[in-house]
């Protein structure tokens, strides 16, 4: 028998490599799985030294189910030969034997284990079946916490806080703080405080390099120890140089008061808002007063009312108590320390509070958010992958490793499906979080959202069952471990290129786009939503893109406003859908415009709550349970609800325009939603009308008059100046010269 008439009958698999087909000649004793065996074993004996990554991305399963799909059952098995695909297409090599070189020996099963440790076996239905293994350097989750990597320059780091009671909120309402009357923040701008007077009892090394060279296990830094509790004298303990910290300098300049100054993200000089350090030797009863110096960002919610957070070890052991708000007299205002990091006359800001520690000898801490870190992050996926139950529909894979070499980890859940054609009915959604380390409040939300999905309620079963989520909890690790902001250890905010990712720079940006690119290719995404906190709004709200297609016009602002209607936390009148050009790198325009997802979304937290009462950390929780919920409503198979919101949405927008064009809702209720331009009503204009009103409401009646005043006699004189040109250009004028002027 020619082998060469057998190569037809052998289907073409993405398993085998380009160019190369398997021929089969000789016993009729084997089954599909002793022949992938003996694949396997030329595969290894054969190729692996030559290119070793395609080995394990070989799959036995695709090759057995080709097989058998292709009449596998009437072939005569044997000996397992490699032909070039050349060689089908030339008639003088068919008549020679092939190259002894090129020719594999038969391989008994006995010998498949010792040769290589890629193959496991298993029992179905009483037979030994062989499994491939998956590589776990590139897929699988270790069994415990694995420390986190840190670039060099940073040689000394504390163990993690002592924290207990990290996830617990208050047992009560934590009201925001209420200026006194009279309160004008403006009379505390450019205050001296560029004398820098005082002792500096704490300060940061300075990294040693301008740039990101490479990173180093935990295990190979010096442990440095914290501070004592308690010390003979008054000066506090201030330390950072722990996971997620922040601060670069405190400097004593009164008894009870300290000037504190924040790190910049590495390898940048910019992005200082987020602070989280440990303070010990406190004293009970003075009144501390904190500044920090180098703030960057003009506006804040800490002059809306917000305060920070603070955590005391000794409330949590004799009150069982967490994270709360503290502070009054609480200020934020511009300095005259100017800024290096950019041209001309520009300021840093100040955040001022004071407070009193409960306890003597205590160790506290105070941060921007509640904290949650690298290792919070593994603990909690830890305890997802040990619980046999959601283990079964909650599949943890390492998407990629950051720029620093620590894990960015991609969860898959749904309900395993019995059938490929059922699974492929499935659509997707893809949510992702913690692009910007600094906004905790994000990978809260993503915290009480895969809580819910993999909880065992009605409503988290069915979602299972009738969609894929794919989460990335975290994708900038490198970011929450050394404590930035904003950016990256490539110096970049990822949030900015997801445009053009460059996969050695952006790796986590760069996987998350072919993830969503492959599973198009496969499934429909119905969702996609990327989470963020927010410093100068308050709620919770979303970012959206205006869709232009008529047939789809106000779909993508259902899903919000089905969320407005869910919670009262949520408000869609906060929402926004205007494409920006500077804002096209973020990741919901991309989706939007390169994947095509209609319903691409950023939903932003708050860093301070609603109606006057903080968010806590259940909150924020709460805030993932919503969006299941929204999600369920939005994709009913009745569309009923989708139906009624888009007719009220029609309304609400056509009354907008009625009212931004002097005209009755009546006079706009025939006119079509393609004929008005969305974007009108986000304009900038219109958002600083809006602003200027609500500043005009809030002045008192003389200054209102006075400023009416002004205003009706500048337009006076502006419509004088047009009669006396109008009056101008109706005379006659007799020289030419007039005439040109």
């Amino acid at each position: 028998m020619n082998p060469h008439n057998l190569l037809r009958n052998v289907p073409t698999s993405p398993d085998l490599l380009p160019g190369t087909y398997l021929c089969l000649a000789g016993n009729e004793g084997r089954n599909e799985a002793e022949l992938t065996s003996y694949f396997l074993s030329w595969y290894q004996n054969e190729k692996l030294h030559k290119n070793p990554m395609c080995f394990p991305m070989y799959n036995p399963q695709r090759l057995s189910d080709s097989l058998a799909l292709s009449g596998a059952n009437d072939w005569d098995y044997g000996k397992t030969r490699l032909w070039k695909a050349e060689e089908e297409n030339d008639p003088a090599l068919a008549e020679k034997e092939p190259d002894p070189v090129r020719r594999s020996s038969t391989i008994s099963m006995k010998d498949i284990n010792s040769r290589t440790t890629q193959v496991t076996f298993g029992y179905q239905d009483g037979k030994k079946v062989p499994k491939l293994k998956e590589p776990r350097s590139l897929y699988c989750v270790p069994r415990s916490v694995v420390p986190p990597k840190w670039p060099v320059g940073i040689d000394t780091i504390c163990p993690p806080p002592l924290i207990t009671l990290k996830h617990q909120p208050p047992p009560f309402t934590e009201e925001f703080y209420r200026q006194p009357p009279g309160h004008n923040p403006r009379i505390l701008e450019k205050i001296d405080t560029d004398r820098h007077e005082g002792k500096v009892v704490y300060q940061q090394p300075l990294m040693r390099f301008p740039f990101y060279t490479r990173s180093r296990s935990e295990q190979s830094l010096e442990i440095g120890q914290y501070p004592s509790c308690k010390y003979d004298d008054d000066i506090l303990r201030f330390e950072s140089r722990f996971e997620c910290g922040n601060l670069f300098r405190a400097r004593k300049v009164g008894p009870y008061e300290y000037e504190l100054e924040l790190r910049w993200d590495y390898y940048t000089m910019k992005h200082t808002q987020w602070f989280y350090f440990r303070v010990s030797n406190t004293i009970a009863g003075p009144t501390y007063k904190f500044t920090i110096t180098n703030l960057l960002k003009s506006g804040s919610l800490y002059n809306e009312g917000m305060r920070p957070l603070f955590y005391s070890e000794q409330n949590a052991e004799t009150k069982n108590l967490g994270w709360i708000r503290i502070g009054h007299n609480i200020h934020y205002y511009k300095n005259n320390l100017r800024r290096k990091d950019c041209k001309g006359e520009r300021y840093h800001y100040s955040l001022t509070w004071q407070c009193q520690f409960p306890h003597t000898g205590d160790v506290s801490y105070f941060a921007h958010c509640y904290p949650y870190t690298y290792s919070d992050l593994q603990a909690d996926l830890l305890d997802i992958a040990n619980d046999p139950v959601k283990s079964q529909y909650v599949k943890q894979r390492i998407l990629c490793h950051s720029l620093g070499g620590n894990m960015v980890h991609l969860l898959t859940v749904t309900t395993p499906s019995s059938h490929l054609a059922e699974a492929k009915q499935k659509r997707a959604v893809v949510v992702t979080a913690r692009v910007h380390p600094g906004e905790t409040n994000s990978s809260y939300m993503m915290r009480g959202f895969i809580r819910y999905i993999t909880g065992s309620s009605p409503d988290a079963k069915v979602l299972r069952d009738n969609f894929v989520f794919k989460i990335v909890p975290m994708l900038n690790p490198d970011g929450v471990i050394v404590g930035n902001y904003r950016s990256s250890l490539a110096a970049r905010d990822l949030n900015r290129n997801y445009k053009n990712p460059i996969k050695d720079a952006y790796p986590s940006v760069w996987s998350v786009k072919a993830m969503i690119r492959r599973m198009l290719s496969e499934r429909e995404v119905v969702l996609y939503c990327d989470l963020h906190g927010h410093s100068r709004k308050m709620n919770v709200f979303m970012y959206g893109c205006e869709n232009k297609d008529p047939s789809l016009r106000l779909r993508e602002r259902v899903f919000p406003n089905m969320m407005g209607r869910n919670t009262s936390k949520f408000k869609y009148s906060a929402c926004r859908f205007k494409v920006q050009k500077k804002k096209e790198g973020t990741g919901r325009i991309v989706m939007w415009q390169q994947m095509g997802i209609l319903n691409s979304f950023t939903m932003e937290a708050t860093f301070a709550g609603y109606n006057n009462i903080h968010f806590n950390s259940r909150d924020l929780e709460d805030m993932g349970y919503h969006f299941c919920d929204t999600l369920l409503d939005y994709c009913d198979p009745n569309t009923s609800k989708v139906e009624h919101v888009l007719s009220s949405l029609t309304r609400i927008v056509k009354a907008q325009f009625a009212a931004k064009m002097g005209k009755n809702y009546e006079d706009l209720k025939d006119i079509a939603l393609e004929d008005l331009d969305m974007s009108d009503l986000e304009s900038r204009l219109g958002y600083l009308l809006i602003i200027s009103i609500k500043r005009a409401e809030t002045l008192n009646r003389w200054r209102f008059r006075q400023l009416s005043f002004r205003w009706s006699t500048e337009i006076t004189n502006v419509a004088k100046d047009q009669e006396e040109v109008q009056d101008t250009k109706g005379e006659k004028s007799d020289s030419p010269a007039e005439q040109e002027t």
